[in-house]
């Protein structure tokens, strides 16, 4: 095992999981800063290094087959690289593909996606006019959560395409998520409903609707947390 993975496990493990990325990233982007009570730490970050990129450069460079880490060995069928405006002002960021995503290549397709547009026409927008991603690009086998060195090898990719679109909101779905972007361990019903300056956005974390499916009593609170995001889109 190499220092650098050792490293990696340690720090992941100390927090109670398995492993995490030590990228120099999250700990160099300056203005890390969150505006949620100070409690989570939010790391924020400026414009991706190359100006000039498109999301199209990115999902050329990821490709529809990509084999850098190991879910393209366990029954994956295509990369799902997000869908939506370019220049969306409003983003939102699920954990993983499912499997009507892998199928399909695009996120958020099956009832929880449903469930995601009706979510969006209630704030008077539409899905072309936001943009849909996840923190990794392939479905892990059974559903399961991302693995640390998953999510260390895809998230750069997740942060482009960030900096490409420069969206004023981002809205973290479910715990993975939020708990991914912001690197933290504590529970979604801490986070969701707050706002975290993060790389020149402002992130409010809610529920995935896929637990909105499960428990329909907790809508209210996405509304709410919703009419927070509209609120913020409409002041400008």
């Amino acid at each position: 095992m190499s220092r650098q993975l050792a490293d990696h496990l340690q720090y992941f493990s100390e927090l109670g999981v398995d492993g995490v990325s030590r990228d120099p990233k999250w700990r160099t982007r300056p203005n890390s800063q969150a505006t949620g009570g100070g409690d989570c730490p939010a790391d924020a970050g400026g414009p991706h290094e190359d100006a000039g990129e498109t999301l199209e450069d990115i999902k050329t460079e990821i490709g529809p087959a990509c084999t850098r880490c190991k879910l393209c060995t366990l029954g994956r069928s295509q990369t799902v690289f997000g869908v939506g405006n370019p220049r969306a002002r409003l983003m939102f960021v699920g954990e993983a593909p499912g499997e009507d995503e892998d199928q399909k290549g695009e996120p958020f397709v099956g009832r929880a996606g449903q469930l995601l547009t009706k979510i969006i026409e209630a704030i008077g927008l539409t899905r072309d006019r936001v943009y849909i991603a996840n923190v990794i690009k392939c479905r892990p086998p059974g559903n399961r959560n991302p693995e640390p060195d998953e999510v260390e090898t895809c998230e750069p990719y997740l942060f482009r395409q960030i900096d490409v679109i420069q969206p004023k909101v981002i809205v973290p779905l479910g715990k993975f998520a939020a708990q991914s972007l912001l690197r933290t361990v504590d529970p979604i019903t801490r986070l969701r409903g707050r706002q975290f300056d993060y790389r020149g956005a402002i992130l409010i974390p809610t529920f995935h609707p896929a637990y909105l499916l499960r428990n329909p009593s907790a809508k209210r609170e996405v509304w709410d947390d919703m009419k927070k995001v509209r609120a913020i889109l409409q002041a400008d």
